[in-house]
């Protein structure tokens, strides 16, 4: 993911009011400790203060006068986004918006007040961990994904953004069994291997 997209997913998980180590933090983003105090400086710049608890059981922790704001998205604009990248030509103006997917990484309900988390439960996170890899690094991925109408199935996707819509994880590929774009869940995702097999997002933002 982008780096503002890996600042803006540690301000989510610093928001539920737990403290969290730098270790921490930075095994759940996959990024370095030092990329951590980094984002923590860009947050900071941004007026956006977070307390740091020093000491052998010290960590970060978001201040408690601080509100995130809410981005109230819906399944049209993420629709428009889809549809206006597959009429551009322009390879880097397409890749540009196909990133506008992985920046969007703050859609939280007024109504909940921040009560919501990011990941259910381990299993997501380890999902997430899996297809943020292999999106970063331009992999391609075996999943074994749940569909309502058809139950499990493998796929091979080619990840090329992840982005939150109502809370939830999703991710923008290409499905090559299908030859086609599709967003995935990430809960629906059962299992998830990385493939060593690279491919270049250029060329499928060409394809479509």
């Amino acid at each position: 993911m982008s780096k503002l997209s890996n600042t803006l997913l540690m301000l989510q998980l610093l928001q539920n009011g737990r403290k969290y180590s730098i270790k921490e933090l930075a095994e759940k983003i996959e990024v370095s400790e030092r990329m951590i105090r980094k984002y923590k400086e860009e947050l900071e710049y941004a007026g956006i203060f977070i307390d740091t608890i020093k000491g052998i059981y010290g960590g970060y922790v978001l201040n408690k006068d601080f509100n995130i704001p809410y981005l109230n998205l819906n399944n049209k604009d993420i629709d428009i986004i889809t549809k206006a990248s597959n009429l551009i030509n322009d390879s880097h103006l397409k890749q540009e918006l196909l990133n506008i997917n992985s920046k969007i990484t703050l859609n939280l309900n007024n109504k909940e007040k921040n009560k919501k988390i990011i990941f259910s439960d381990n299993e997501e996170l380890n999902i997430f961990n899996k297809v943020n890899n292999a999106y970063k690094n331009n992999l391609k991925l075996k999943i074994k994904y749940y569909n309502l109408k058809h139950g499990e199935s493998i796929r091979t996707i080619y990840p090329l953004g992840l982005y939150l819509f109502q809370n939830e994880w999703w991710v923008s590929a290409y499905w090559e069994e299908k030859d086609d774009m599709r967003q995935f869940h990430l809960k629906r995702i059962r299992d998830c291997e990385i493939l060593d097999i690279k491919f270049n997002p250029k060329e499928i933002n060409l394809k479509f």
